[in-house]
């Protein structure tokens, strides 16, 4: 940090700042300038505390991301953990992917995660791919419940729609496997997130 006048406000609380205005406008309306108007402070001076938005997304990203479960969680708690955070914070998605792990609440969630894998017998790399692959499926799962949330469908409404669609392509005759699962009958109500994510796991670790 440059020497001289010691700035207004702390790092922590620029931040934040940041994630207030993210999680009330969505990121794409947070700019540099657009924080500097929220702390009362000009432009510039947001250099002081980070070099450029990039940093500040990173930032941001780990200052939601204290973990507050308990010390030795399954990976589908994880699962279930994050997804809960991105539902909190529903500009998460979108900053999550290609982000890089710094930071010690996101570190400390992969040593989490990597404990949770402890007992598979996997290799390092594969326990990591695991992970990777893991938080890109809630990513994936929380975008597409943000969707329908601002379009104001609910989960049973669109599986609903989606059998009538796809009993009406079978109608044709062109997709006899699709009538056959179809016709296995059961039940329309959508599953859980909790049973598509430990279906998903089971299949990932085993």
């Amino acid at each position: 940090m440059p020497r001289g006048r010691p700035p207004a406000r702390t790092r922590t609380e620029v931040v934040a700042a940041a994630v207030a205005i993210a999680d009330a406008e969505g990121l794409d309306a947070l700019t540099m300038r657009r924080l500097a108007a929220e702390l009362g402070a000009g432009p510039m001076s947001l250099y002081t505390y980070v070099r450029d938005k990039e940093e500040l997304v990173d930032l941001m990203v780990d200052h939601v991301s204290d973990y507050d479960g308990p010390p030795a969680p399954t990976l589908l708690h994880l699962a279930t953990w994050q997804r809960d955070l991105m539902l909190r914070h529903p500009w998460l998605p979108t900053a999550v992917p290609g982000r890089s792990l710094q930071g010690p609440n996101m570190l400390g969630f992969l040593e989490r995660g990597l404990a949770a894998l402890a007992g598979t017998g996997l290799p390092g790399p594969a326990k990591m791919e695991i992970l990777a692959l893991v938080t890109g499926f809630v990513v994936g799962y929380v975008t597409h419940e943000l969707a329908q949330a601002r379009a104001g469908v609910t989960a049973p409404e669109q599986v609903a729609a989606q059998v009538d669609r796809l009993r009406a392509a079978i109608a044709t005759g062109a997709y006899p496997e699709l009538a056959a699962v179809l016709a296995e009958g059961g039940s329309e109500a959508p599953p859980s997130f909790e049973d598509v994510a430990a279906r998903m796991i089971t299949g990932l670790v085993g």
